[in-house]
């Protein structure tokens, strides 16, 4: 892979996932939802292929080999993420506690995510 195949594969699935949420909202008998996820997603794809254009950041994380400071940029980016995905989803669990329903799904989104960390400690621990 090309780091321009790389710098428009980002870009492109975003726009697969946006149709994925479009397609499925509608098959629920939900379109608004669904384009709005569309609509989301397909901005922030345009936003990457501006980026790719102009950007020497998004550039080098895109980059097939990326030097060491664009690898740290894209893996404290990657880090950041992770947190607030596991954030927001801590937060959903516990606001579904306190309405008084199971928790369910983001009980298990907040055990996965808390396995994977200890598995990639665990892991990285003893080849890093």
């Amino acid at each position: 892979m090309t780091s321009d195949t790389a710098r428009r594969s980002v870009p492109g699935f975003f726009l697969v996932v946006g149709l994925a949420c479009l397609v499925a909202s509608t098959a629920g008998g939900h379109l608004a939802p669904g384009l709005a996820a569309f609509g989301i997603l397909a901005i922030c794809s345009l936003a990457l292929v501006l980026l790719g254009r102009r950007s020497e950041t998004y550039q080098g994380v895109t980059a097939k080999h990326p030097d060491e400071r664009f690898a740290r940029i894209g893996g404290r980016a990657w880090a950041g993420t992770g947190v607030v995905l596991t954030v927001g989803n801590l937060s959903a669990f516990i606001g579904e506690l306190a309405s008084g329903r199971s928790g369910d799904p983001y009980f298990w989104f907040v055990a996965t995510a808390a396995i994977t960390y200890i598995a990639f400690v665990a892991f990285w621990s003893r080849h890093a």
